[in-house]
């Protein structure tokens, strides 16, 4: 492939990106410093993107594991190399955090985010965020106990009607013949 070649090939999608990035810088010019806070606010209390704690540290594993079994012989830098260099790329957390304040600024009004704000720092909300997970895996629990016995049931009602149906329709089976008097 030419370097002509290749440099047209990225020109669609990279006027794409330009034209999807002008749109949305535009549109985040419409959410007021104020309602950006408020969603920063909510995303936080809400625990957004405590999920995505592990990302880092779990590319930094992959990219030694990847990089010393190519050459064993450098473990001790490549370890180093990427422990420092994945410290250094932690301060983009708040990259992802800004992102996510976005999304919620762009979906909620602020006085909805400073309600949403207010319930998840109440203590229920904190509750909530705690428990929550603990109740989720009982309900779908509970909703498996409940669609197998739903299931038995069904098949069941369903095989005693058809059953049922079946003998109605069948054809008289022919009388055994009498015995014979002794």
């Amino acid at each position: 492939m030419t370097r002509a070649t290749g440099l047209r090939r990225l020109i669609a999608p990279l006027s794409i990106a330009i034209m999807l990035g002008g749109g949305l810088s535009a549109y985040a010019q419409d959410v007021t410093p104020s309602h950006l806070a408020a969603a920063r606010a909510a995303v936080t209390a809400i625990r957004t993107t405590d999920q995505f704690d592990a990302i880092l540290p779990q590319v930094a594993q992959q990219l030694k594991a990847e990089l010393i079994q190519k050459d064993p012989n450098l473990e001790s830098i490549i370890s180093s190399t990427v422990d420092e260099q994945a410290l250094a790329l932690a301060a983009r957390r708040g990259d992802l955090e800004n992102e996510a304040a976005r999304a919620y600024a762009v979906s909620f009004t602020e006085e909805e985010l400073n309600a949403i704000t207010g319930f998840y720092t109440s203590p229920a909300g904190k509750k909530l965020l705690s428990e929550g997970p603990i109740v989720t895996r009982e309900v779908l629990k509970a909703a498996g106990i409940w669609e197998r016995g739903i299931a038995r049931d069904l098949a069941q009602a369903v095989a005693e009607k058809v059953v049922a149906a079946a003998a109605a329709t069948a054809p008289a089976a022919p009388e055994a013949p009498a015995a014979p008097k002794p």
